[in-house]
């Protein structure tokens, strides 16, 4: 039996890798269009391979997924991070969980994943071919045919796409009468070009809330870190919610309104105690001259002479209505985001295959029996944190498997 997986990044080599080492006697064959396999690989997590997240509970992993969460549910009871964890520790590679549940290789080296995968493909007898740029596939005479660029024709039993979120394979998969959720971007950074955040790039915060002003429900809405840069917004806070307002913003145009909290723990009345209490404790300061509250100064700066305060200006002198004008910016100030920028060199899409279509016991075509799906060309997309690499190893995983079986 020949099976052929489209795709050598992640979910695609981890695929075949588990069903080579399922059944022997399969011969499993990987084309990847690139130079290099696992690129993505190489250049996640900053260089160091993001390879998971510390979260073993289904039930609260599925909730960093804003698409996909409830198919991968009962997928994560057979291949979890814990899981993933094991298959890299049994093969040499030591990894490490840091304060925000990421998981790194110890090495902080993402040459450390890409080698002991490839070592796999090599034990395992798998045909890597590089450069091998599919044009088609196609389905006649009891058998699947792949055609490349090069003009070279592969026969197979069952062929697994894992091509991300590349947009030609989705004719290939139509043409089985798969639907294809439109995809638009996920995981980016807000563009914003607003005074208050002038020469503040590289100040962060550990804790913001952040709420798009989108008319009706769902609210879209993530409190986290927040980090201020040339060109607006980034960080966690930033990414959670680019990911779960992904399309909504993508209708917008990426152009919308936001509310931001500084002060999460506060409210408008006691940031006004506190105010009332500065101007009481130290009449003669200058207000712009320290943060009475818990923001960085130039910050705080900022945020006051906005709302008209003068640099100069004593708190003897603040009036009732800019008191309350302060405690508004810092509690429900309003900016608008002018368009998106890209995290880091990743790039996360939402949409693909549409899910009621994929069996999620093997990952198999429910329209035509052979085909199998993994990793990102699925209506699936995670959060930052290692949540997509997770999605990539189980399903390729499951894939695997039931290739193999």
């Amino acid at each position: 039996m020949r099976v052929v997986v489209i795709g050598g990044g992640a979910a695609g080599v981890f695929a075949a890798i588990t069903c080579a080492s399922t059944a022997s006697n399969t011969e499993v064959i990987i084309l990847e269009a690139g130079r290099k396999p696992l690129s993505k690989v190489a250049i996640s997590g900053g260089g160091r391979c993001n390879v998971t997240h510390h979260c073993f509970d289904p039930a609260q992993l599925v909730q960093a997924y804003p698409r996909g969460g409830k198919a991968l549910r009962g997928a994560f009871t057979r291949f979890q991070p814990q899981d993933t964890i094991e298959w890299f520790e049994k093969r040499g590679v030591s990894l490490k969980t840091e304060t925000d549940g990421r998981i790194f290789p110890v090495t902080d080296n993402s040459q450390t994943v890409i080698d002991c995968l490839l070592q796999e493909v090599t034990a395992h007898d798998i045909i890597l071919k590089t450069g091998a740029k599919v044009q088609w596939v196609n389905y006649q005479n009891q058998q699947f045919m792949v055609d490349l660029k090069t003009g070279e024709a592969l026969t197979a039993d069952q062929v697994l796409l894992a091509t991300g979120s590349q947009r030609p394979p989705y004719q290939w998969v139509e043409q089985f009468g798969h639907h294809v959720v439109p995809l638009v971007p996920s995981l980016f950074t807000f563009k914003l070009q607003d005074s208050r955040l002038q020469g503040l790039a590289g100040i962060s915060l550990d804790t913001v809330k952040l709420q798009l002003q989108t008319k009706g429900k769902p609210k879209y809405q993530q409190t986290g870190e927040l980090l201020i840069t040339h060109w607006g917004l980034s960080g966690p806070a930033v990414l959670k919610l680019s990911a779960y307002a992904a399309r909504v913003l993508h209708d917008a145009g990426y152009q919308m309104g936001l509310t931001i909290n500084w002060l999460p723990s506060e409210n408008q009345e006691t940031i006004k105690e506190q105010l009332f209490a500065q101007k009481a404790e130290t009449p003669r300061r200058q207000v712009t001259s320290f943060s009475p509250v818990a923001l960085p100064r130039r910050l705080w700066q900022q945020l006051a002479m906005a709302v008209g305060i003068a640099a100069e200006q004593k708190w003897a002198e603040i009036s009732k209505k800019q008191i309350n004008a302060v405690a508004k910016e810092l509690i429900q100030g309003e900016f608008w985001i002018e368009g998106k920028g890209v995290f880091k060199e990743e790039f996360v899409t939402c949409g693909g295959v549409d899910l009621k279509e994929i069996n999620f016991h093997t990952m198999e075509s429910k329209l035509r029996p052979g085909l199998y799906f993994a990793g990102e060309i699925l209506d699936i997309d995670g959060i930052t944190g290692g949540f997509n690499f997770q999605n990539a190893w189980t399903t390729g995983w499951l894939a695997g498997q039931a290739m193999g079986e």
